[in-house]
């Protein structure tokens, strides 16, 4: 079946909601963790249902680079090939291939993007047909449109010229969809542009996608621009429909859209972040390589997590410390598990009507380190 979304309750603009799927019925809003390769780097299966783990995205580009889609689809589609019963989201490739491609002016064409693989440097075409065939065959719960993602910043022409663009590939895409059992999500761009903002949502809109998705954002622009990106966006959305920021994974950045009525995220960073030593905290960022955590034999923070219950940052510590690989997992674990959790106290707050107390008594921690 295609997924549906039941709206059941709103604080203000923040939503409460069901996202009801092929691979069960899950709340939103949520965080999805990334996982590029068919896997979220370090961790298992299994460790990602213990953190609370719901949807989670896998990437176009990089499977049909490895192990190559017809591989997948060989061993029973991408569930089955990552060995994940939860639902699984499938990024259309645009946001690889606009870091990719050198010249933007002459690698985008009508057609597609010409690009060189990361890989071998052999000379690629993806093209909205072909990024909508590889998810097809990947079978993922949720397939994304092919769009380009506007680089920050861009003239008011080329945003122009790129988000018609986009809808043109959009509808391409939606022509060639062949896979019953998935659901595909529209993308909106527009870049700094209101009213591309609101032309991009309007026409996504008009061709009645499963779900939308604010696209080019957190591309390098400041906070107070990317918030206005989604504001310009979002109230031309349809409310009994799933709304998707990507790309985002900062706490006050989750807490921005949710107010705003985004519905899921997601965002590399909290793995990226576990494997260079660093960890969320309700009091912040901390780096565990920091010495001051040396003979410190306290938990990283107040948390139900697996790191927590058992590790200490001294040994947190001593593990990056002795470059032993099991230190980016068990923060990976424990960072994951953070924004799950501040998800889950979300949700309780809007079902309470008390969001915004939520969201400053969060805030009030997180930015005034002790």
């Amino acid at each position: 079946m295609k997924i549906k979304y039941e709206l059941t309750k709103k604080d203000g603009r923040a939503r409460l909601g069901k996202l009801i799927t092929n691979h069960g019925t899950f709340t939103t809003p949520m965080f999805m963790p990334v996982g590029t390769l068919a896997n979220v780097k370090m961790l298992t299966p299994e460790e990602l249902k213990e953190v609370g783990s719901a949807v989670v995205l896998s990437n176009t580009y990089h499977l049909w680079l490895r192990p190559g889609e017809d591989i997948v689809k060989k061993a029973g589609g991408l569930h089955k090939f990552m060995n994940y019963d939860g639902p699984i989201l499938t990024d259309s490739g645009g946001f690889q291939v606009f870091s990719l491609a050198k010249n933007k002016e002459k690698d985008i064409t009508e057609e597609g993007v010409h690009f060189k693989s990361h890989i071998d440097g052999k000379p690629l075409l993806l093209t909205p047909e072909l990024s909508i065939e590889i998810q097809n065959k990947l079978d993922s719960d949720i397939a994304m449109s092919f769009d380009e993602c506007i680089p920050y910043p861009a003239t008011y022409e080329y945003a122009k010229n790129s988000t018609e663009r986009t809808l043109r590939w959009a509808k391409r895409g939606k022509d060639a969809f062949k896979n019953e059992n998935q659901s595909l999500f529209g993308i909106v761009q527009g870049g700094e542009f209101e009213d591309l903002r609101k032309y991009s949502a309007q026409e996504t809109v008009k061709m009645d996608f499963d779900g939308y998705s604010i696209g080019g954002t957190s591309v390098g622009e400041d906070k107070d621009t990317m918030y206005k990106m989604v504001d310009y966006a979002i109230k031309y959305l349809p409310e009994d429909k799933p709304r998707y920021l990507m790309g985002v994974g900062e706490p006050s950045d989750l807490l921005e859209g949710v107010e705003r009525g985004i519905d899921m995220f997601d965002c590399v960073l909290p793995t990226r972040l576990a494997r260079h030593a660093n960890a969320f905290t309700k009091h912040g960022k901390i780096n565990l390589k920091n010495a001051c955590y040396k003979e410190d034999f306290t938990p990283l923070d107040d948390c139900d997590c697996y790191t927590c219950k058992n590790y200490t940052k001294a040994y947190l510590r001593h593990l990056f410390v002795a470059k032993e690989g099991l230190g980016g997992r068990l923060l990976s674990i424990h960072n994951i598990r953070f924004l799950i959790k501040m998800m889950e106290d979300m949700r309780n707050a809007i079902s309470e009507d008390k969001f915004l107390e939520y969201k400053k008594e969060f805030l009030d921690k997180y930015n005034n380190q002790p």
